[in-house]
């Protein structure tokens, strides 16, 4: 495979994914497309420190910026609690169509290293997308470097996010302490 287009959520995921891909002979071009990470602070963070990472292993990176808050939210709005479906299927499809516009002969992601997302229904929208532009997708399971490379991203000092990045899955991780707040507060 001579041009490998890795679509990067972050530096720690992509650190799961990096290595295999180098020990399989294919050098990857990283691409950031994220217009699912928010607030604004969370998705320059995440951005910068694939920034600097690439840079310290010398490894191309791509950037569409689009920081995509109200497109984001009046897709999912109607229903928040499958928004990851959306979520997959438009930077999937965001990385497909970038591959074929610039050359690249496949894609890849590094949302297949987390353990959190919902594994084959990314390997379907990428495939899905990967049909719809003429590229291939190359499928590839980098879970079980998922550990690993978290600690590898903690020693090396990145930025580690607790949540997958949209607004809605912060509030989802927060949610035992809305509701002691809640029942703290609640009217008698």
């Amino acid at each position: 495979m001579d041009s490998v287009l890795l679509h990067c959520c972050c530096a720690p995921c992509s650190l799961s994914c990096i290595d295999p891909l180098l020990h399989e002979g294919i050098t990857p071009v990283a691409f950031w497309y994220n217009p699912n990470i928010h607030p604004w602070k969370e998705y320059e963070a995440r951005r910068e420190c694939l920034v600097d990472y690439a840079a310290s292993i010398g490894m191309e990176l791509r950037v569409q910026e689009d920081y995509g808050l109200r497109d984001f939210v009046e897709h999912v709005a109607g229903d928040i609690d499958h928004r990851c479906a959306y979520c997959y299927t438009h930077r999937l499809e965001g990385t497909a169509r970038y591959a074929a516009q610039h050359g690249f002969s496949a894609f890849t992601t590094t949302l297949l290293a987390s353990t959190y997302q919902d594994h084959d229904a990314i390997a379907a929208a990428a495939e899905k997308s990967a049909q719809k532009y003429g590229v291939t997708f190359l499928y590839r399971d980098f879970r079980p470097n998922f550990r690993a490379g978290n600690q590898r991203a903690r020693e090396l000092g990145f930025y580690m996010q607790k949540y997958c990045g949209c607004v809605f899955s912060e509030a989802d991780r927060y949610q035992k302490q809305i509701d002691r707040a809640r029942a703290k507060f609640a009217q008698v």
